[in-house]
């Protein structure tokens, strides 16, 4: 008698069911190496380059490491692991997951799907915005490094480089050729300043993003499509569909060179840095440590949203992936190890960055306050006007923006995977046909570009700032991450759940993770979602402050994914009041007759052993032989 059959477990694995009325089997990854390039494009993304480095600075420097990896060791992490192992051990996307385990929130995995909705209609802005500057950095000189283009204003006031133009700043040299204005002569040795010499100037740089890319308007109106950033996006859209169309067979393959050559990039980028004059200014304002600041909570703040939104937790997607896995893969192993690379990239990121804008502050004789920004205003007018400023500017950029455009182009398409693969398990018998996948796919993104399309107008950046940060806002993801820990480690059980992963890999986790599930974690989420709460602020997109309206449209997109919740508790209810928390029998529980959930030896909640619906001939069999369509 196998083991299997002496407990009376149930068995996971729909991909066990031999194919029926045309229905395709549930793939795999074809080696584990896939699943951990797909994990690693998905999670190392944009907020590396543009968000960690500015907020080390903005947060006291190096200090800002010890909030960050607070919450990456009792957040990060655990809840990282929670969503992966989830999603091996039920062999589901993100939503049949948690209806799976626990039907009465299946709510979680629907709102978690809504934020990957929006993240799949602005996400992709950024990279059509790549796209338009990757273009223009062919063109020399580079068009924002100039203010003879038909977009710049009276006010563009452009200078030219001391480092890559040496012979412009002898003394004595003649600078009226800079808007017919008469300016003091400049010596090398001289504390110059661009914004002491035009106090009412604008750089070329500014003046592309904000006149030729965004085309704004004076009064913030969305106004008429820009045709040129359409095609980019449309372009983004291609891209992204035909890495994706076939599935995780062929998304495996695509991530070995979309999560490497950024890597590459930033490692050119960084010997390229660090050897500029004024590199190593820049990098003492990036890890200079303010111990001052770790009683500052805003600072906590932001490490906490940082940690969520780097490693994509609360958007389906890690479930969604982790499916793609094999019974006995160790998740474990690979989590730890996915979370300590982001975190790497993250800092090495900062070093690239700062490098580089520490060498524009000393080259302009400006302060490392005005140079530093963060979000667009780095990838698309600081970092561009740095790198205007060396000798082959444009090969430096088309680098640059390239690696933009890599990075985001494995998060993004790595959000469309997820949303397929939820609906797909959600309505296999219609979309796991052969052709299914493919049609779903370009449905996804046309759609998706449609939506896009008032992002790209002349007031399109506010839609986008409104999306960036109510649409996947930390309200929303610290609420999903708080119940996905309480449903885990209360309503289904850590204990029972630990006994799947031990049975899954071959040992057990780290103990501690148990008490972050059941404690530590959901009380973090708990505290910050309401420091959130209470200092919430109006959004200014370059001068102009978003009014009530912007204030309604936030909260609708706050309020969407969260609504799910008790929808599909009612649902729930309705339905099936008997088994709102009754785990499915297709669930292969390895000891079935142990406590859900036990404290200190003490049980908490009693065992809760299901019927069986089929067995297992051997363990081995279930491990090892799933058959796998990649």
């Amino acid at each position: 008698m196998t083991k299997e059959t002496a407990t009376g477990t149930g068995v996971s694995g729909p991909d066990e069911v031999p194919p029926q009325g045309g229905v395709q089997p549930r793939g795999k990854w074809a080696n584990n190496m896939e699943f951990i390039f797909s994990m690693a494009g998905e999670i190392i993304g944009l907020g590396n380059v543009w968000r960690f480095p500015y907020l080390c600075y903005r947060n006291g420097g190096g200090v800002f490491f010890i909030p960050y990896f607070v919450f990456l060791f009792f957040c990060g992490i655990p809840v990282f692991f929670l969503e992966t192992a989830l999603g091996q051990y039920t062999s589901e996307g993100g939503v049949t997951a948690w209806m799976k385990i626990c039907p009465m929130f299946q709510g979680l995995g629907i709102a978690a799907q809504v934020i990957v909705a929006y993240l799949n209609i602005y996400y992709i802005v950024v990279l059509a915005w790549a796209i338009f500057y990757l273009y223009n950095s062919f063109k020399s000189p580079l068009p924002w490094s100039t203010c003879d283009n038909w977009w710049n204003t009276e006010l563009c006031h452009s200078r030219s480089s001391v480092f890559g133009n040496p012979d412009l700043f002898q003394a004595g040299s003649n600078w009226s050729f800079l808007n017919n204005i008469t300016v003091p002569d400049y010596s090398p040795n001289d504390n110059y300043s661009v914004s002491e010499a035009y106090p009412i100037g604008r750089s070329p740089e500014e003046e592309f993003w904000q006149h030729r890319v965004l085309r704004m308007t004076t009064d913030m109106s969305l106004g008429k499509v820009n045709w040129d950033l359409a095609v980019c996006l449309l372009l983004a859209w291609i891209v992204c569909y035909f890495c994706i169309f076939k599935g995780i067979k062929w998304t495996g393959k695509v991530v070995y060179f979309t999560a490497t050559f950024p890597y590459l990039m930033l490692f050119i980028l960084f010997i390229r840095g660090v050897t500029l004059p004024g590199a190593g200014e820049g990098l003492r304002y990036y890890l200079t440590p303010d111990l001052s600041r770790l009683s500052d909570p805003h600072v906590w703040h932001d490490a906490g949203t940082q940690v969520f939104f780097s490693l994509a937790m609360c958007q389906g997607v890690l479930t969604a992936l982790g499916s793609y896995n094999k019974y006995n893969n160790n998740c474990y192993r690979d989590c730890l190890a996915l979370c300590c690379l982001n975190s790497a990239t993250s800092i090495f990121a900062g070093f690239v960055v700062f490098s580089v804008l520490g060498f524009m502050a000393h080259d302009m004789g400006l302060s490392m306050d005005t140079v530093v920004a963060s979000g667009p205003g780095l990838v698309f007018s600081a970092y561009p006007r740095a790198l205007s400023l060396l000798p082959g500017s444009s090969f430096w950029a088309v680098l640059f923006f390239l690696m933009i455009l890599f990075l985001g182009l494995d998060s993004q398409f790595v959000c469309v995977e997820s949303m397929a693969t939820a609906l797909t398990d959600l309505f296999p018998r219609h979309l796991r046909r052969p052709g299914g996948r493919e049609v779903l796919t370009l449905v996804i993104a046309v759609v998706c570009f449609l939506l896009g399309l008032p992002l790209i107008t002349e007031g399109g950046i506010i839609l986008f700032q409104l999306i960036d940060t109510y649409g996947a806002s930390g309200i929303s993801l610290l609420f999903i991450a708080c119940f996905e820990c309480v449903v885990i480690g209360w309503v289904y059980g850590a204990d029972r759940f630990y006994d799947n992963i031990e049975d899954m890999i071959g040992y057990k986790p780290f103990p501690v993770l148990k008490y972050c599930w059941l404690f530590i974690t959901p009380l973090i989420c708990a505290v910050t979602l309401l420091y959130e709460l209470v200092n919430s602020h109006r959004i200014i997109v370059y001068g102009y402050v978003i009014g009530n309206w912007g204030v309604v449209l936030g909260s609708l997109l706050i309020l969407t994914p969260l609504m799910c919740f008790p929808v599909f508790i009612i649902v729930s209810l309705v339905k099936n009041p008997q088994n709102m928390t009754t785990p499915s029998s297709d669930l292969r529980q390895a000891q079935p007759h142990k406590p859900i959930l036990t404290l200190c030896e003490c049980v908490v909640f009693k065992a809760q052993v299901q019927p069986r619906r089929r067995v297992a001939e051997n363990k081995e069999d279930l491990m090892m032989g799933e058959p796998s369509v990649v």
